[in-house]
């Protein structure tokens, strides 16, 4: 890196030894303000890959708790839910994980299966999960991705701003953030979420947020705020209403582009 910056001053001189620095820190400082440059300095495996909604879920291979996966293989034309956590043995990641267990026959029902991600190895997350079962009085018994090298938080950008800039100025190794990625039969990921260490999950928003995907996907629809099954849902902008009532039956306008109807 000061190789490049070397090069960067050396392409900068001038005869002038004021607009020589002028012209110097100004590139600099450009760069610095970049979002990529920014990226590239925190980010000794290389540029971190960016998530985005509609991407393809990158794919890992990883150690769990049920074995050695490949995590494209493992989806296996489901819908999947990856979410992850700082570390074992911490106080909200046990109620979260314990929680998440207890909805497994309401995800199965969804064609949703669901693994975790911890920073730890599998020595330790076996003896947690046995506490997530005692204290939760569930059996835990989706995967969860031992990932101590932080290798698959780093390919999904699950690392902190603080962390990142951590890791610019001493290195070491960061802890992952609260992430959830909702990933559909395809591959593509369809929502993310992204919570503080503090802060735990809602289970029922996750399960409404998969209930909405697949309701869109299904009917053509959009669904308005707060929305649960059963529900009227939103005609999309790109539907005519003669089309809709062809489609959906009745449908009720508060606005041209406000039309719902049921489904």
């Amino acid at each position: 890196m000061a190789a490049s910056f070397a090069r960067s001053a050396f392409r900068a001189r001038t005869s002038n030894p004021t607009a020589r620095l002028s012209t110097t820190h100004a590139t600099f400082a450009a760069r610095q303000a970049s979002p990529i440059f920014r990226r590239f300095l925190a980010t000794p495996r290389g540029e971190q890959p960016r998530i985005r909604i509609g991407s393809e879920a990158p794919n890992f291979q990883a150690k769990t708790t049920i074995g050695d996966i490949d995590f494209h293989k493992w989806l296996d034309g489901k819908w999947g839910i990856l979410f992850s956590h700082p570390a074992d043995f911490t106080p909200v990641c046990t109620t979260e994980l314990g929680a998440f267990a207890k909805l497994k026959d309401e995800f199965e029902k969804r064609n949703v299966q669901m693994i975790g991600l911890s920073s730890n190895d599998l020595s330790s997350h076996s003896g947690w999960v046995k506490d997530i079962n005692e204290l939760s009085q569930t059996n835990l018994q989706f995967p969860i991705i031992a990932d101590a090298d932080r290798n698959v938080a780093w390919l999904y950008d699950m690392i902190s701003a603080p962390d990142l800039e951590k890791l610019e100025r001493e290195g070491g190794i960061a802890a992952t953030i609260r992430s959830v990625f909702i990933i559909d039969p395809n591959k593509k990921i369809r929502l993310t979420m992204m919570y503080p260490m503090s802060t735990g999950r809602n289970t029922s928003e996750v399960l409404r947020v998969i209930d909405s995907l697949q309701t869109v996907d299904r009917k053509g629809v959009s669904t308005p705020i707060d929305w649960q099954v059963g529900e009227d849902v939103i005609v999309p902008p790109s539907v005519s209403t003669e089309d809709a009532e062809k489609k959906f039956g009745n449908v009720r306008e508060l606005k041209p582009y406000l039309r719902y109807t049921q489904i």
